[in-house]
This record gives structure tokens, sequence and C-alpha cells, in this order.
């Protein structure tokens, strides 16, 4: 079965989040792209603790940088969208496809500048932040919130 929908973090540093995203993933039958280095080891228990029950019903890829996932057979068929608090254009503005893949930087520096210029200003977005005196959500929410406009649109269409 050829997933629908895409989450690639790249840098993870989280395993807790990570754990949340994967188990999201298996429930929506997305892949999971991890773009390494990780700041974990993928068994620590924290990981386990949070997802990691759901991780034999996953449909995870490693990748050892992003050159190799932008190589990789397994990467999405579809379009790149960079989720990002530096971006002009919302979630709800953006038009998902299926195959499309979310990316998603680690929590402590979120996505670098090279990155936002290879996924390029079009395809950043950004989720509405209603207080604008806080940073940003943590990372498993934003995937959660941005998969599952994703996964609306497509059952929309």
């Amino acid at each position: 079965m050829i997933p629908a929908l895409h989450i690639i973090l790249h840098q993870p540093e989280i395993p807790q989040n990570t754990g949340n995203i994967g188990r999201m993933c298996a429930i929506t039958r997305a892949r999971l792209h991890l773009i390494h280095p990780l700041g974990f080891r993928i068994t620590d228990a924290q990981l386990k603790r949070a997802g990691m029950d759901y991780w034999h019903s996953l449909d995870v890829h490693h990748h050892a940088d992003w050159a190799a996932f932008l190589a990789s057979d397994a990467r999405p068929p579809g379009q790149l969208w960079l989720l990002t608090t530096k971006a002009e254009k919302t979630i709800w503005q953006a038009q998902f496809s299926p195959g499309d893949g979310l990316v998603f930087g680690n929590e402590g520096s979120g996505a670098p500048d090279w990155l936002h210029q290879s996924i390029g200003k079009g395809n950043r977005v950004t989720i509405p932040q209603f207080n604008s005196a806080l940073r940003s959500l943590n990372l498993s929410t934003a995937a959660g919130i941005a998969a599952y406009e994703a996964l609306r649109q497509f059952q929309a269409a």
C-alpha cells in the first residue's frame, strides 16, 4: 500500500515526540521518515512509552542525512511542505495532495536555513497561532495538526 502522507522529521531530539508522532503515523498509515542524526537511540525507554508498542505497525524509514532522504526510493512522490513559524502561508491555505510530505525541523532549533531554501518559500507553511507572545507548538502536536489537516483535504477531494 502506498502511503497517502509522509511525515519527515529532520534530526529530532526528543524521543517522546518521535514516539508520539510514530504512533500517529501508524494510526493514519502515514510513512515516517527519520533524518539522522537523532538526538536519542531508537530503543530509549521514553520512546517505547510514547509509541514503541505501535512501532511494529509503523512504516518507518531511516536516512543518514537529507541527501540520502532525497535519493531514497521511499521518499514522497508529491510535494514537500516545510512546517515553520517563519512562513506567511498557513496550513489552511496550502493545497495538500496524496503523496505529499510534511517536513519538520527539530525541537531545539527548527529547520536550518539551507532546508528552508531547499523546500522553497512557496512550500513553507505555518500552523495559525492565536497568541503571538508564545514561541510555537510542541513538535508532536504540530505534526498531528498538520497531518490531520492534510488528510482532511484528501478526504474532501
